[in-house]
């Protein structure tokens, strides 16, 4: 009897070609320009295995879909099983729906060792995923060494304690917490992550969420209202006034971090943040308010647009793209940004109906720091919950923009983990997967409307095979039954969301 196929993501076409037996060991690849550049032939026979892609990329995917056919001593380090596997002789045709299929790991708030970077690169390729967007600094943290300006690091990378949850009254972790990526670390990262066909988009937040820059040099900040010789790196989690000076001697600063970033990152794109900038000291600052004036601008939105629109167009003199959060769209945006559109659907549809590529990750949707399931055994619930089912139903493609030339504009979506209460390698598994697994499939399957999709088979082939899976490869993942009691978090406040939790019929 032939071995059941339960490949994750689902192919576009799986033709069996009559019976199974031992795996014979050899794979053979080429490239054919005929496929999609993500695409893949894969046919494996008694003989072995043959793996044709439109380009390398595609036959790496396709060498993904193989492992799975292999069994679990493929997601091992080393072998367990004697026996030779025995696979389905078939023909898999596959290729993506999306360009861009990402993950954002938020290591400002909670630092991660570049091992666990490095181990997240893999579980990415494993899942045919492939951006890493790595959210580098905050309030809480700088992450990436600056030559050119080291007290980012001697000083912003620090943190003396750190809130517990989100609850009152406050709870302290008191012991100190820090680290940063070297510029080598980095080029590794990058470097490993090239190699599984997997792009890392840095993100450096301007001109909000940019505390621990200013506790490092204090002149980037709004002097002239606020004591910044005073500020630490920020310890709890929430909204912050404390944001950047719309100077000259900013916009050079932070052209210095720029062109170090640009030096180790590759890509095309550069996310810049742009999000949750609050203008109550601009408006109360004398310099911000001469800038405006001598810039001839409306107010504060377009303060921060001009701040936007002056980095998108010094990356694009230099070959690159600026992304940012959707706040990039207040007050006006640079023609050349793209747009990641967070806060429900609205600015990426305002954006894709703008003519601006978008990246779908709504928060109601894909935000994997959300709790998923209702009740008290959740460790540190927050937000709104996002169940397994939930992911599997998220549409990237907003209804406002199906069926019309606007969805083009739609180059990909992604899953975003904010790590304020994920503070270690074990939470952060907890948080990500299954859901990611989810998130894999309706990022690469063409899947059908969300009230048609076939749930129930991919919980089949989640129990099937893929938890397994996610077992050999030491994934500390959330249980269909819930968590571990290792897992819970008793005591630890959180903070829950009273908004409708989806949205996706209407938007």
């Amino acid at each position: 009897m032939a071995p059941e196929v339960n490949l994750i993501p689902a192919p576009r076409r799986i033709e069996p070609t009559g019976g199974s037996g031992p795996f014979a060991g050899e794979v053979r690849t080429g490239v054919d320009p005929s496929l999609a550049p993500e695409g893949y032939r894969l046919t494996v026979t008694a003989d072995g295995a043959e793996i044709v892609g439109g380009t390398e990329a595609g036959v790496f995917w396709g060498r993904q879909t193989l492992r799975q056919l292999l069994g679990l001593d493929a997601f091992r380090r080393a072998p367990i099983e004697r026996e030779p596997v025995t696979v389905p002789y078939l023909i898999v045709e596959d290729a993506p729906r999306f360009g861009w299929r990402g993950f954002m790991l938020d290591v400002a708030r909670h630092f991660l060792p570049k091992d666990d970077v490095l181990r997240y690169v893999d579980l990415l390729a494993a899942h045919k995923l492939n951006v890493l967007h790595l959210h580098l600094t905050d309030d809480q943290g700088w992450r990436i060494e600056i030559a050119r300006y080291p007290r980012l690091t001697e000083v912003g990378a620090w943190r003396p304690r750190t809130r517990m949850g989100w609850g009152e009254p406050a709870m302290w972790d008191e012991r100190p917490h820090g680290g940063f990526y070297t510029r080598d670390d980095l080029r590794e990262i990058v470097a490993y992550a090239a190699g599984r066909h997997v792009t890392v988009v840095p993100e450096i937040d301007l001109p909000g969420h940019a505390q621990a820059a200013i506790a490092a040099y204090p002149e980037l900040g709004n002097s002239d209202v606020v004591d910044t010789a005073a500020l630490e790196v920020k310890t709890d989690w929430g909204f912050n006034r404390n944001v950047l000076a719309p100077t000259d001697a900013v916009l050079r600063f932070y052209e210095g971090v720029l062109e170090e970033v640009l030096e180790i990152f590759p890509g095309p794109f550069v996310h810049i943040g742009g999000d949750e900038c609050f203008k109550d000291q601009w408006r109360a600052s004398p310099t911000a308010q001469a800038r405006i004036r001598d810039l001839g601008l409306k107010d504060e939105d377009g303060l921060q647009s001009w701040m936007i629109r002056h980095y998108d167009h010094w990356l694009t003199a230099r070959g690159r793209r600026l992304i940012g959060w959707d706040e990039i769209l207040e007050g006006g945006l640079a023609e050349g940004a793209a747009v990641m559109c967070w806060r429900w659907y609205t600015g990426g549809v305002a954006a894709a109906e703008a003519g601006h590529d978008v990246v779908m990750c709504p928060q109601q949707e894909v935000y994997l720091d959300h709790v998923q399931a209702d009740g008290a055994e959740e460790p540190v619930p927050f937000g709104w919950v996002h169940t397994l089912e939930d992911v599997y139903r998220f549409e990237p493609i907003p209804p406002r923009l199906a069926g019309t030339p606007h969805a083009a504009r739609v180059i990909g979506t992604q899953a975003n983990l904010w790590t304020e209460v994920a503070e270690d390698r074990g939470r952060v598994d907890y948080q990500t997967f299954p859901r990611l697994v989810a998130f894999a499939e309706v990022a690469w399957s063409e899947l059908p409307h969300p009230d048609e999709r076939d749930f129930a088979g991919f919980e089949r082939r989640m129990n099937a095979a893929h938890y397994a899976r996610l077992d050999a490869l030491g994934v500390a993942y959330r249980p269909p039954t819930g968590p571990r009691p290792w897992q819970r978090r008793p005591g630890v406040p959180g903070r829950m969301h009273d908004r409708p939790r989806r949205t996706w019929r209407t938007a």
